[in-house]
């Protein structure tokens, strides 16, 4: 049984993808991303071999906070951005419970944006999902937080004027202690990435990049298309060279990853020019975000260029709600269990009358 989940009933019989499957008629456009998604987390839920009924999906608002009808499993569709918040309560007083949360870019980002990076610096045992569309899909196409500069919507006809959000970058930053970019349409890269997150103790956030072929249809084709996505993707593998692009005479990728010295910011070069001296060993481990930070700040906003994807950070911290709880057991031991009448009819209790 993974660590993380190690407090989590295991499912008295064997399960498959059909168990994970709810009743309920799956409603989003024809071609949307989300199918590939829905059908990448059913189809692993099982490897886990959990208990459903001690598996949680907790969603926001938006088009990706549909995901715990679909799941045949408990799931709140709850308020608008509060996911990691509600989703937080859960893990902490419930360790008992797998806790996911699905949700979006508008979602996590904008409205939601506090509880996302206060879940993320507390390292609570719970995983993130978040759809990145760089849209507004379920309000009909507005400009999102992590729309392009430039970006022509309902709302910004004559293009956005705001800087996006990188989520990688965000949560970096906030002291995550995993932290993940995947593509939904590559099915065996994306449950890779999900079972690396599964097995995270803390909180893992993982950027799901998403097509809405409604309102922003092809946003991430330069990095699903074969040929442009050679040169445009970077897959980071733990202990392996950060190489990319067309093989070289060596059958790795002719394009290397390098810190320059003279800034320390890091770079993309083309190997069989400049040699394979240099190149990055990627280390997901490292306790140091700097390098995880530079890789996440590679890839062109605009074009796609350089997007590293797989596990960029995954680092061991302490986890918040085995904290709390060893916190809770020692208060009991030392003072006993609290007395929550007397706390409420104690010197420092008010009453007021009108």
């Amino acid at each position: 049984m993974i660590e993380a989940l190690s407090l989590v009933p295991k499912a008295e019989a064997k399960q498959s993808m059909k168990d994970f499957k709810s009743d309920q008629e799956v409603r989003w456009c024809p071609g949307c991303g989300d199918y590939a998604i829905l059908a990448a987390v059913q189809s692993f839920m099982p490897e886990l071999g959990l208990a459903r009924e001690n598996v949680v999906f907790v969603s926001g608002i938006g088009c990706s906070s549909r995901f715990p009808y679909y799941m045949n499993t408990y799931g709140m569709h709850s308020i608008h951005g509060r996911a990691p918040a509600i989703a937080t309560g859960l893990a902490a007083s419930r360790r008992d419970l797998s806790v996911w949360v699905v949700t979006g870019d508008g979602d996590a980002l904008s409205i939601g944006g506090n509880h996302l990076i206060h879940a993320l610096r507390r390292n609570v045992n719970l995983k993130i999902l978040l759809f990145n569309n760089r849209i507004y899909g379920l309000t009909k196409g507005q400009y999102s937080p992590t729309s392009e500069v430039g970006k022509i919507t309902k709302s910004t006809p004559m293009g956005s004027l705001d800087a996006p959000f990188n989520p990688v970058s965000l949560a970096i930053g906030a002291e995550a202690s995993f932290v993940a970019r995947t593509i939904d349409s590559d099915r065996k890269h994306l449950q890779s990435v999900l079972r690396a997150a599964a097995e995270h103790e803390g909180t893992a956030l993982v950027e799901i990049y998403q097509n809405c072929n409604i309102f922003n249809d092809g946003a991430f084709d330069v990095l699903k298309e074969r040929e442009s996505a050679q040169d445009a993707v970077i897959r980071l593998e733990q202990g392996q060279p950060i190489r990319f692009g067309a093989p070289a005479e060596d059958g790795l990728g002719a394009k290397g990853v390098v810190r320059d010295p003279a800034t320390g910011d890091l770079k993309v070069i083309d190997v069989t020019v400049d040699g394979t001296a240099g190149v990055l060993v990627h280390d997901a481990h490292t306790a140091s975000p700097t390098t995880a930070f530079a890789l996440s700040r590679l890839a062109d906003a605009d074009t796609l260029h350089h997007t590293p994807i797989g596990v960029l950070r995954d680092v061991t911290r302490p986890v918040y709600d085995t904290e709390m709880s060893d916190q809770l057991e020692k208060a009991v031991v030392q003072q006993g269990k609290g007395d929550l009448a007397g706390l409420l009819t104690g010197r420092d209790t008010w009453t007021v009358v009108g």
